[in-house]
């Protein structure tokens, strides 16, 4: 790691622990030549992920469509901040754990179905009324019969 003060790049690591956010590790240093300290942080490389689309075009895979489809479907619900970003990290998590260069946007979609599911009937409805492009009532009337199934 090269100094930010001398500019040599040897230098040795005093202490490790993991970063606030979690997702990092903070590294205290020192230079071998001019003794200065500080501080670097190390994190995880991510491969990008390309959502294949309906049309079977590509896009590099961006978290903010998948919480402003949510945001959509919770709107005027009794849903936090809080349960929505662990609900797109939990999503997230899942997409990334299969360790593929290419996901399926309707992949994505299921998922965020899923989870919906399992918060709220309301903005589950909303988001596959969309999601999977109901053109009459008898659609929403067939899936609420079977949440009520469930």
């Amino acid at each position: 790691m090269k100094c930010p003060f001398c500019g040599k790049e040897d230098s040795k690591v005093i202490d490790s622990r993991p970063a606030d956010d979690g997702l990092s590790i903070r590294r205290r240093r020192q230079c071998v030549f001019c003794n200065k300290r500080f501080t670097t942080y190390e994190k995880i490389e991510i491969i990008p992920l390309v959502v294949i689309k309906k049309d079977f075009s590509r896009q590099l895979y961006d978290r903010r469509k998948i919480e402003s489809g949510i945001f959509r479907s919770i709107n005027k619900r009794p849903i936090s901040m809080e349960q929505v970003s662990s609900m797109i990290d939990s999503i997230e998590s899942e997409i990334f754990s299969y360790g593929d260069r290419e996901v399926p946007s309707s992949h994505i979609g299921e998922l965020v179905l899923e989870h919906l599911k399992a918060l709220d009937s309301v903005a589950y409805i909303r988001f596959a009324s969309i999601y999977q492009e109901f053109d009459d009532a008898d659609t929403f009337v067939e899936l609420i019969r079977k949440l009520k199934g469930d």
